[in-house]
């Protein structure tokens, strides 16, 4: 490993953006890239490094590298990947909804306790005495 990688760009950056070009239509994908504003070349070696390199460490391997991951393979990873994020963002979807149900259940209990304190508060403290005609 030589050469340093993606100044400017946090690694969290170049993977994500890595993954993102792996998700595009078969295609589609040089024009997206234009559109990112990223050459070819620059795409190629943070691939690389994001594949086979140390991308924590900015490293990406020599040329000719004997660990390499086939392109088809890639974007299946990627898919993959993409498929489990989605799912990941459905659940904390269904679990936020969840909370903001819990927490609108917690403030009408809240409410509902509030009123039954004020109630108790106008309650005489000993219970009334009947007037029953039979114990007169």
């Amino acid at each position: 490993m030589v050469m340093t990688v993606g100044v400017g760009f946090t690694a969290v950056e170049i993977r994500e953006f890595v993954h993102a070009y792996y998700v595009q239509p078969r295609g589609q994908k040089l024009s997206w890239l234009a559109a990112q504003g990223v050459p070819y070349d620059r795409l190629r070696q943070w691939r690389t490094t994001v594949f086979e390199g140390d991308l924590d460490r900015r490293l990406v391997p020599r040329e000719g590298s004997a660990m390499t991951v086939p392109s088809p393979k890639r974007t299946a990873l990627e898919k993959a990947r993409a498929a489990e994020r989605a799912a990941h963002e459905a659940e904390v979807a269904a679990l936020s909804k969840r909370i903001r149900e819990l927490e609108g259940t917690n403030e009408a209990l809240g409410k509902a306790i509030g009123l039954l304190h004020a109630l108790n508060e106008h309650e005489p403290d000993e219970p009334p005495t009947s007037s029953d005609p039979s114990t007169s």
